[in-house]
Order: structure tokens, then sequence, then C-alpha cells
């Protein structure tokens, strides 16, 4: 089973192949070397402008901990995909094991991940372990 494959489907195409394409525009423009926020910025206009449904910094609820902690997901698009951006030199496995945390806390099958300090821009897609 190939990576993005859940039993013979992909997860999302053409949302998938519509945030790529965004991301791709962003690291064109903006190069390699701005800050996440500047990234983020970007990516929220870009999001407005081609009218995709997008929550930005959604607060996403750890499991019950004394004091209703949460993290925060850099954004959320059409309620499917975390989107996670990154302005560093790797991407790390606790990378991987934050948006698998954000996946199964609130439910989503996809979430990418996104490094742009990368020459060649290579969003990650996480597939939820148990979708």
């Amino acid at each position: 089973m190939k990576a993005n494959d859940t039993n013979g489907k992909i997860v999302y195409p053409e949302l998938s192949y519509q945030i790529t394409g965004l991301l791709f525009k962003i690291h064109n423009d903006l190069g390699r070397f701005c800050r996440e926020r500047q990234y983020g910025d970007y990516f929220e206009k870009l999001l407005r402008e081609n009218n995709v449904g997008y929550e930005r910094e959604k607060a996403i609820p750890v499991k019950q901990i004394a004091n209703q902690l949460t993290n925060i997901a850099d954004f959320t698009v059409d309620n499917k995909v975390i989107i996670d951006l990154k302005a560093k030199q790797f991407v790390l496995k606790e990378d991987y094991y934050q948006m698998n945390r954000y996946l199964e806390a609130i439910g989503y099958k996809l979430g990418m991940i996104v490094n742009f300090r990368n020459k060649y821009l290579k969003p990650i897609r996480v597939i939820r372990a148990n979708s």
C-alpha cells in the first residue's frame, strides 16, 4: 500500500492538489528564507482569494488532562486537512508524531507538513493511522 493510499483510494485528491498548488506558489514567490508567520500570512491570503474554507491557528484539544490543555494547528482546511507550516532545516520525527496527535485528537484523516526551508518544496502527507 502506498503512503497516500487508503483502501485503494487517495485521501481528498482534489483538495490536496489545490492546497499543494498554493504551497508551491508560496515557495516560488517568497523563497526559502522567510519566517513561518510570513508563509502563513501568504497562505491565508491565497486561501481567501481561492474561496477555500479554512481556520487559522485552530485549537486542538489534548486528551483529557487536568486543565483542558490544547495544541494549536497552523491551519485546518475545509474541515478535512491539517496544515503544519515549518521554516527549519529538517523535519524531525517529532513533527510526524505531533501531526499524528493532531489528527487523532481532531479526527481528521489527512495532515500535511510543509517545510519551506527546503530548496525544493516537498509537502509531506500524513495519513491518520486509525482512519
